[in-house]
């Protein structure tokens, strides 16, 4: 198994665990893919959620440039509700696992087909 495969695996076990969902397996790695070499960088590879200016970088570069999705306060909501399903106090919030969140909360699983 590779570097990306173990990720996504670990990625699945947090969706199933901390945010109580079964993940769809194929948009999880599209979503992972798309992250791109993200993924491989400790920093980069998580999103710091008690940091104004990284959810900002997320809203703006991945909901309106990567989804096409008009800018509102209804992002920011969709941030927000996203910390809350993965836990305030998880640390470590995957990116991926996250954009996965968000993309299933807009229904914007085209994006990655």
């Amino acid at each position: 198994m590779g570097k990306r495969d173990e990720l996504i695996a670990k990625y699945a076990e947090d969706l199933k665990t901390k945010c109580g969902m079964e993940p769809d397996m194929d948009l999880l790695t599209k979503v992972t893919i798309g992250c791109g070499p993200a993924i491989y960088n400790d920093d980069a590879s998580t999103v710091a959620a008690s940091q104004e200016s990284e959810l900002e970088t997320v809203k703006n570069n991945f909901l309106i440039k990567k989804l096409g999705l008009a800018d509102g306060p209804e992002l920011m909501d969709a941030i927000k509700s996203a910390i809350e399903t993965y836990g305030q106090s998880e640390r470590n919030k995957y990116r991926a696992v996250f954009y996965y969140l968000l993309v299933k909360h807009f229904g914007k699983e085209a994006a990655y087909s």
